[in-house]
């Protein structure tokens, strides 16, 4: 305890999953938080969730894409706790199609929500670490899709893609300023396979199709067989924000169990015989990083 005493985290998409799990094991280790969500009700929750374990949090205005909002809440948490020292950025909005089918739309607004609400958290939170006069740390989490093309998801990965490379140029640009930018990559997160709460029957995966593939095909591909979650997220994102980490800028941690360096003909759920049906079965929901009920409740509606 105490790794990130006398620190000030803003997360901007805080639900109570991803970041809302990163705010509350940053929360634990001393540092004072300010929640942003384009969802008010999500942000509510986090910071609800937090001040009934006796933690520092506020909730504010959440729209990482719109650049008035960002200066807006940046200015409100530096105000509200006097600094302003670790941003983790976790918006957007995704949507899939083939490359044939992109809807221009969507595709602007996949830019918009990703690749614009990393710049616009970046810029805001710079500058406000810059008049602070702190060495600060800003965290974006990308996707394994912005480091491979992804069939059927085109618009993600040049988001995240675009995201990954922002954050590392953004690293050399504030480097001098001692402010250091990194981000942390998942890979198909477990929370995916619940999230749309218990059910009587076990879920079945959508068919494989050329444009996608199922959990299970994901499973196997991961050498340590299991997704990760968002503890594995949170406990990457509190190493790049302590001060264990004040020499480490530009870099990527992959939150992947081994998937990214594994050699690529090899599966290695085809010899554990790992399946995502058996995998369900013993699936525990999470709300901030604590196990709250089984996934598969037969007698539950």
């Amino acid at each position: 305890m105490g790794r990130l005493d006398g620190k000030v985290l803003l997360v901007f998409g805080a639900g109570p999953n991803n970041g809302g799990t990163i705010a509350h094991f940053m929360a634990r280790e001393g540092a004072k938080v300010a929640v942003a969500d384009i969802a008010p009700a999500a942000a509510e929750d986090t910071v609800n969730f937090l001040t009934s374990r006796g933690y520092e949090a506020i909730g504010l205005p959440g729209d990482a894409s719109d650049e008035a909002v960002v200066e807006d809440t940046v200015k409100k948490t530096v105000e509200h706790y006097g600094t302003l020292t670790t941003v983790v950025n976790l918006a957007g909005r995704q949507t899939r199609w083939p490359v044939v089918d992109i809807d221009i739309d969507q595709w602007n607004d996949q830019l918009r929500t990703y690749l614009t609400a990393g710049m616009l958290t970046t810029k805001h939170a710079a500058r406000a670490m810059i008049d602070g006069g702190v060495r600060g740390c800003i965290i974006h989490l990308i996707s394994t899709a912005g480091h491979y093309g992804e069939a059927g998801n085109s618009g993600y990965s040049a988001a995240k893609g675009g995201l990954l490379m922002f954050a590392r140029a953004a690293a050399m640009d504030l480097a001098h300023q001692g402010i250091r930018v990194n981000t942390v990559t998942p890979y198909a997160m477990e929370h995916n396979l619940w999230r749309a709460g218990p059910v009587k029957e076990m879920p079945q995966d959508p068919p494989r199709t050329q444009h996608s593939v199922t959990r299970d095909d994901v499973l196997k591909m991961i050498p340590l067989e299991r997704f990760p979650r968002a503890s594995d997220l949170a406990w990457a994102a509190l190493f790049l924000a302590s001060d264990e980490a004040e020499f480490l800028t530009g870099v990527d941690i992959p939150v992947d169990g081994g998937t990214r360096f594994k050699y690529p003909s090899w599966v290695p759920g085809h010899w554990t015989e790992v399946n995502a049906d058996d995998y369900r079965r013993n699936l525990k929901i999470t709300r901030y990083g604590e196990e709250v009920e089984d996934f598969y409740q037969p007698d539950r509606a």
